[in-house]
């Protein structure tokens, strides 16, 4: 599902998002923007938030910024990853700063990939489509059989 079909999409799997940015129009503007493709969303603008919320919240995805000026992105990825009900959580590293100085201190703390900011729309769905997938997945395995 491409452009603008999904503001009128179909019933489909929401994905649990918590968005974690320290600037306020961009978690703002991803919050409002995966709302509108029918996600349940969380925001932290903060790292000590983004553990508080995460814990309660539960998210299938955590859109996290690794450069986090309280409490880097990778510390919170570290502390999430392995934790109780986050086995399957999916923490994607987004960053402002150039992808070559953070990827590999992303992915070492469990982040599954990074991606530059501003995501693009169009990638910000195709990556929540595939965590949808993955949900719809889960949630049927879980089930009990008839």
């Amino acid at each position: 599902m491409t452009g603008i079909a999904w503001i009128n999409a179909p019933e489909r799997p929401r994905s649990r998002v918590l968005v974690v940015d320290d600037n306020l129009d961009a978690v703002h503007s991803m919050a409002v923007l995966m709302k509108m493709m029918g996600h349940d969303v969380q925001f932290a603008i903060n790292g000590l938030a983004a553990l508080a919320i995460a814990k309660a919240f539960q998210p299938d995805v955590i859109l996290l910024d690794i450069g986090l000026p309280d409490f880097g992105g990778d510390n919170i990825a570290r502390q999430l990853k392995y934790a109780p009900g986050f086995e399957r959580t999916r923490i994607i590293a987004i960053t402002g700063l150039p992808i070559s100085e953070v990827r590999e201190r992303a992915l070492q703390a469990g982040c599954e990939a990074v991606y530059a900011k501003p995501l693009a729309p169009t990638a910000l769905e195709d990556l929540l489509e595939k965590s949808s997938q993955g949900v719809a997945s889960r949630r049927s395995s879980s089930r009990p059989s008839p």
